[in-house]
């Protein structure tokens, strides 16, 4: 007998490849997703790991942070440690002087970046671009180079261990400069004109029109600056090591290696967990203007 089954029509066929390609497509999808997680997964295993650690460490005993085989986590919990971290490292003192120098030097900083800013991009003077040139230039030398200059210049005007000396010598950032003046270049210049043709002077437009325009990226910058203040180290052991200047970083260093004998280490971790609570704080609820400081432009809507 003959086969009377009829062949599928070209039209089915056509359908059954684009579904079977359709469903090979979302697989893909589907894999590449998958792979994407667990990359991303990875990623933040690794950079969360050492402050769990640090935490780990922090609440337990020294005999039980000196066993040869690590515990993930601590027998005894010992939050005294941090009571002691406090009081063994001066916490408080170095909490004021820090906030000190960064306050202040944040608010010197924003001033001199903010005005440096809006005349390279708004103001007309002889020799702008090319000082700015110049500027953009020093970006290339490592700051390092000026450690030991100035050195000698706070050493002669009477500086050493003061709060002088931690603010005045880091207070103008060309990178801070070149990004603010970026973003205030992208606000249209006719509300500039605009507002010249009012009579508005240019403080007050200033302060009216484009600090509010670039608030993001004023905020990030702050943000950066205050870290900076708070991680810095090499200048404040160099400059004003004495224990009434003393900032964070040179303080828990002293704290904890300047004594004779044993270092309780679950005490200094806890010291350095208490140290780095204020910038993780700053992070997870100031991390929205980060994002839009870097990638919004200077025009709202």
């Amino acid at each position: 007998m003959k086969d009377t089954a009829k062949k599928p029509s070209l039209a089915t066929m056509q359908e059954r490849d684009m579904s079977k390609e359709a469903t090979h497509q979302k697989a893909v999808r589907i894999l590449v997703k998958v792979f994407l997680y667990a990359f991303l997964l990875l990623m933040a295993f690794i950079v969360l790991f050492p402050f769990y650690w640090m935490i780990n460490s922090s609440l337990k005993t020294l005999d039980e942070y000196r066993l040869s085989v690590p515990t993930f986590w601590p027998h005894q919990v010992q939050f005294s440690n941090y009571a002691e971290a406090f009081t063994a490292a001066n916490l408080g003192r170095l909490f004021i002087n820090t906030v000190i120098v960064g306050v202040i030097s944040t608010i010197l900083s924003l001033i001199i970046t903010v005005l440096s800013a809006f005349a390279f991009a708004r103001m007309e003077f002889k020799g702008k671009n090319v000082l700015f040139a110049a500027l953009l230039a020093t970006m290339m030398i490592p700051g390092e180079l000026f450690t030991i200059t100035n050195y000698g210049t706070v050493t002669q005007l009477g500086w050493i261990n003061t709060y002088t000396v931690l603010i005045v010598p880091f207070l103008v950032s060309v990178f801070y400069i070149y990004l603010l003046r970026q973003n205030f270049l992208q606000i249209p210049n006719e509300l500039y004109l605009a507002a010249k043709v009012d009579g508005t002077s240019d403080i007050k437009y200033l302060w009216r029109v484009m600090i509010p325009l670039a608030m993001p990226t004023l905020i990030s910058i702050t943000i950066l600056k205050m870290m900076g203040a708070w991680n810095s180290y090499i200048w404040p052991r160099l400059v004003a090591n004495d224990e009434a200047h003393r900032l964070i970083t040179n303080g828990l260093r002293n704290a904890f290696t300047e004594t004779t004998g044993d270092v309780n280490y679950p005490v200094q971790m806890a010291a350095v967990a208490l140290v780095s609570l204020p910038l993780f704080l700053v992070f997870v609820f100031l991390r929205k203007y980060i994002m839009k400081g870097v990638s919004r432009s200077g025009i709202k809507g």
